[in-house]
């Protein structure tokens, strides 16, 4: 096939005004590689700067972008709401762990910057696109940012130890899925998984070899979301990493990597490709192992890092549980998405500030803290009845919306699937009952002798978790604010 050069240029060049919030990180990218090289000796916190400067750029082209829908570079790069949004989301969760580092981690960090915006340009490719190659590139993107930056701050052997197992794991995972993508394109000739060629090819190739090449490309996105069974480099990576990016890892990859799976499993429902109902079926059963491992072994946990690690991967289950009823309301997604962000930023800066204060992330470190810090344990108190899912905070009303759209789905169905996973969410929001308030009971109801005081200084992240809570009220309260926009 002759391909004209001044075609895919014109394409390209055509391309260009969609990919603008991109652009706008990967300038920033090389310019924060060459303010850490240059300038950073002598202007203390310009590489932080220029992180933000470009964070900013990036908002507001995305922000332009939002009545735009088309897609670019030959259909590999799709803008659309459901894309916007989620940059938006990831967009603003990065400029909060931005400032994370900054205040935690000011000295010799220059390098940190050019590589968070590296993962977040890498989570923009995962939240839009359809084709393997650059779902493929993306993850990567965010997997290899995610090992330096765990391993950038390491100081001890445990630290160490998590680093190594996540790199070893992560490049496995990534082998596993470079081998099922191979496979896939032998098998259609077509990367892209919305196109009617795609679905046509997998239909025709052999039915055991199609589903071995797909398993191993869910390979790839399980690592990303961390569900059973690729949630085992999760708890000690969570407990070895700074809490910094550990609040990164718990969070924003995950916003990228969901958005993916719900494009790629609405292309596939509801068409006659066998493996429509055989992915059904695999989101449901991994969404419930996942909820239940989750939260069964977060009962167990008394290092509060570790106890967050197996609760996120609780809501990982939850969140299959999203795409499972996502079907064509992506907003459903989307409020879930943006409330499971709010929830653990806030969550992780406020351990962060118990561990300055103690040294420790320890639950018994907490015992009588309550009294000494009222105003950070009430807030810390509220995130966590949110992550349970009780009224009136943003929490509830997410889980209320997949919870009505699965029972929706199951009244038009009568299939056991949707109500097998509505009798685990509700029995795991039970359970996570019982380790969330932990928290609470160690900090108002136990006595400790530790001779802790508040320094009652007035910290920025404090302040941005603050705000994240009081959002976590209102957006309970009133969640048609944020589902106007997002619908």
């Amino acid at each position: 096939m002759n391909v004209s050069i001044p075609n895919i240029l014109d394409q390209i060049i055509a391309s260009i005004p969609l990919f603008k919030p991109e652009l706008a990180l990967i300038i920033g990218f090389i310019v924060c590689i060459f303010m850490a090289l240059f300038i950073e000796r002598r202007w203390k916190n310009s590489t932080f700067i220029g992180c933000v400067v470009t964070l900013a750029f990036s908002l507001y082209y995305l922000i332009d972008q939002l009545s735009t829908t088309g897609t670019g570079f030959s259909g590999m790069w799709l803008v659309d709401p459901l894309s916007t949004y989620a940059r938006l989301v990831i967009i603003c969760s990065t400029l909060i762990i931005a400032i994370f580092l900054q205040q935690r981690h000011s000295k010799n960090n220059g390098d940190v910057y050019s590589i968070l915006l590296a993962a977040t340009l890498g989570m923009h490719v995962l939240s839009s696109t359809s084709n393997w190659l650059m779902a493929f590139i993306g993850i990567e993107m965010v997997s290899i940012a995610s090992y330096i930056l765990v391993g950038y701050f390491s100081q001890n052997k445990v630290q160490s130890e998590a680093t190594m197992k996540y790199v070893l794991f992560g490049s496995v995972c990534a082998a596993v899925m470079l081998y099922g993508l191979s496979l896939v394109y032998g098998l259609t000739g077509n990367l892209d998984f919305q196109s009617a060629a795609h679905l046509q090819g997998l239909m025709d190739a052999p039915e055991a070899i199609v589903t071995l090449a797909l398993l191993f490309v869910f390979t790839g996105i399980g690592f990303k979301l961390s569900f059973v069974p690729f949630h085992v480099w999760s708890p000690d990576v969570y407990q070895g990493a700074p809490t910094a990016i550990t609040a990164f890892l718990s969070t924003i990859p995950k916003v990228g990597a969901i958005v993916l799976f719900a494009r790629l499993y609405q292309s596939w429902s509801s068409t006659a490709f066998y493996f429509s109902e055989l992915s059904t079926w695999f989101i449901i059963v991994v969404a419930v192992v996942t909820m239940l491992i989750g939260n069964l072994a977060a009962l167990r946990q008394q290092d509060v890092k570790r106890m967050m690690a197996y609760s996120s991967i609780g809501h990982t289950g939850l969140l299959l549980m999203v795409v499972f009823a996502y079907q064509d309301a992506f907003s459903y997604l989307l409020f879930y998405v943006v409330a499971y962000v709010i929830m653990n930023l806030a969550t992780f800066i406020f351990i962060d500030q118990i561990e300055q204060e103690t040294g420790s992330t320890s639950l018994l470190s907490y015992a009588g803290l309550g009294k000494k810090m009222p105003l950070l344990f009430t807030a810390f108190t509220l995130v966590a009845v949110s992550l349970i899912g009780i009224p009136p905070t943003v929490g509830f009303v997410a889980k209320l919306l997949v919870f009505t759209s699965t029972f929706s789905i199951f009244q038009s169905s009568g299939d056991t699937g949707p109500l097998l996973l509505l009798i685990v969410g509700a029995l795991t929001a039970v359970i996570s009952l019982f380790f969330y308030f932990k928290i609470p009971l160690y900090a108002f109801l136990r006595n400790s002798d530790q001779p802790i005081t508040d320094k009652k200084q007035v910290s920025v992240l404090l302040i941005i978790a603050y705000i994240l809570t009081v959002l976590v009220i209102l957006l309970g309260i009133f969640p048609n604010w944020l589902m106007e926009k997002v619908s």
